[in-house]
């Protein structure tokens, strides 16, 4: 038994004693597994670390978006709120506009465009004033009496003659047209600066227009801007004429405004009637297919009817007589054999009504104004009451007054100017609009003749505020001001006033333009009044103003 057991426990010994791990520096195997596992531990440790990698950059990115999608939200918030602020903003901003709107027409109504008399408000205005030498009272009377004087006695002259040879040539033109099918043609009215004293610029031109009528049994019917029916913008200061017949009620009949059907017939009025061919309207200087008179179809009718009477009176003038402009129809020229000339505008014109407002076929234009919108609109012309306007006020004015001496000297400097820079916005027209609107705002006794150079200041001034603000409006439309005594339609006193400068709005290229020639103007002014004034010694000059102090 003992023996067994020691034998046991000697089997035991040796296999601890031959374990090859307890002696691993015996045993050549142990060494590659352990290297193989170290490496392969590394490679494991190694994909760990990539992964670990690569999560830590899926999480910024992550975070990335997350922060940008933030931003995002609060620029869209902050826009919305912007907006809410410019939407309240814009509103409050019409609100305050329209206000101000409001409150200017409530003040000018009535008034037209009132200039308020006031020196202070005129000093404000006279902006491109400064550093501009004005001339002086000696230089302007010295300057009016040698380059202005001197020409009314050829206008006087030129007038006579121009009205003499125009009404012998009307007369014959009614002796060579039909009075059964042709229009009836009336005197001519002269209009313009040559019959207002106030045209200072050379060649002298007449402005004579003529009345015509359509014949019997025709009439014609006149309906304006301002007559109830809504005209565009564009359209203000025009109007249609539309030929009738005189036993024929436009207004009282609806069967010319609505279709009444084949089977209807107007009690009123005949098929016959209400039904004209096509070639019957034509003669009668319409549109093609409408009532509406024609101005483009007058023209070729008063050129041929002019040319046709003087070929009849032509053998007792020992002058030529023909067509200036191709594109107005009565603008003539006299050639006389020494090579003399004298051009006259004989213009067709139908009367507005019982009135002296005329519907102009053709009309002066200029680089401000735009083309007619059709050959049925007729431009309206108060020429007639504007010179009316000038002789009733120069009536009530000191002797010898200086309203049209201002008119003369402006328009002188204005063309000078404008031969010197190219043609401008402005015309003599808006220059005498001004004049007129200065001689309603002023007392009489600012026109006396000493204060002239006053005077034309304030209309330097108020021709530039009116350039400065594209406002200038005419002086009959609208202005509620407009003495009795003229007969002036009412209808167009109640009318929106009429914004000469309108066009400015639309066309910038042409507002600079004539902003730039009006302050080359007033730098140019002294320099172009001395080139005309006779040499003044610097003694009296200064007494001059030694007295006016």
């Amino acid at each position: 038994m003992p023996v067994g057991i020691f034998r046991v426990c000697l089997v035991v010994i040796t296999a601890i004693v031959n374990h090859p791990l307890l002696f691993p520096k015996e045993n050549g195997t142990v060494p590659e597994n352990t290297e193989e596992i170290i490496q392969k531990m590394k490679e494991r440790e190694e994909s760990l670390r990539l992964e670990q990698l690569r999560l830590e950059q899926e999480i910024a990115e992550q975070e990335a978006t997350q922060k940008t999608l933030e931003k995002a939200a609060e620029v869209v918030e902050e826009s919305k709120e912007e907006k809410v602020r410019w939407d309240m903003w814009t509103a409050l901003s019409m609100v305050i506009f329209l206000l101000i709107e409001l409150w200017r027409q409530d003040f000018q109504e009535g008034i037209g465009q009132d200039t308020g008399g006031e020196e202070d408000d005129m000093a404000v205005l006279g902006k491109a004033f400064k550093g501009v030498a004005f001339p002086d009272k000696a230089v302007l009377a010295s300057f009016y009496e040698k380059r202005i004087l001197g020409t009314t006695g050829d206008m006087a002259r030129m007038r006579e003659m121009v009205e003499g040879f125009a009404d012998d040539l009307l007369e014959a033109l009614r002796s060579v047209c039909n009075r059964d099918a042709d229009m009836e043609v009336e005197d001519c009215m002269g209009v313009g600066s040559m019959y207002e004293n106030w045209r200072v610029r050379k060649p002298f031109v007449c402005d004579l227009i003529v009345p015509f009528a359509p014949p019997e049994p025709y009439c014609f019917r006149s309906q304006t801007w301002c007559s109830g029916d809504s005209f565009p913008p564009d359209e203000q200061g025009y109007g249609t004429i539309k030929v009738c017949r005189a036993d024929e009620d436009v207004t009282g009949c609806i069967c010319d405004k609505t279709k009444l059907g084949e089977d209807m017939l107007c009690l009123l009025h005949s098929q016959a009637n209400t039904t004209r061919p096509s070639s019957e309207m034509e003669d009668l200087l319409c549109f093609k297919n409408t009532q509406y008179l024609d101005a483009d179809q007058v023209m070729k009718w008063f050129q041929i009817a002019v040319t046709k009477a003087w070929n009849r009176i032509s053998h007792k003038y020992e002058f030529d007589l023909s067509f200036s402009l191709l594109d107005s129809p009565g603008a003539l020229k006299i050639k006389f054999k020494s090579g003399k000339s004298i051009a006259f505008n004989l213009t067709p014109v139908v009367q507005y009504e019982n009135s002296d407002v005329y519907f102009i076929s053709h009309f002066p234009r200029s680089s401000l104004a735009a083309d007619l919108p059709s050959g049925t609109h007729w431009f309206l012309t108060f020429a007639v009451y504007e010179r009316r306007f000038i002789q009733l006020v120069s009536k009530t004015l000191p002797a010898n007054a200086c309203h049209v001496s201002c008119l003369q000297i402006l328009s002188f400097l204005h063309g000078k100017q404008c031969s010197l820079t190219g043609p401008s916005g402005l015309t003599n027209y808006h220059l005498k609009t001004v004049m007129l609107h200065l001689l309603q705002a002023r007392p009489s006794q600012d026109w006396a003749p000493e204060k002239l150079e006053a005077r034309l200041q304030d209309m330097l001034k108020f021709l530039e505020k009116c350039l400065h603000e594209k406002k200038l409006y005419h002086f009959f439309i609208g202005n509620g001001k407009v003495p009795a005594e003229l007969g002036f339609p009412i209808i167009f006193q109640r009318a929106e006033p009429l914004n000469l400068f309108r066009p400015f709005v639309l066309r910038r290229d042409v507002y600079r333009k004539t902003v730039d020639t009006f302050h080359e103007m007033l730098r140019n002014m002294s320099a172009l009044i001395n080139e005309y004034t006779v040499h003044i010694p610097l003694a009296q000059t200064n007494g001059i103003h030694k007295e006016s102090l």
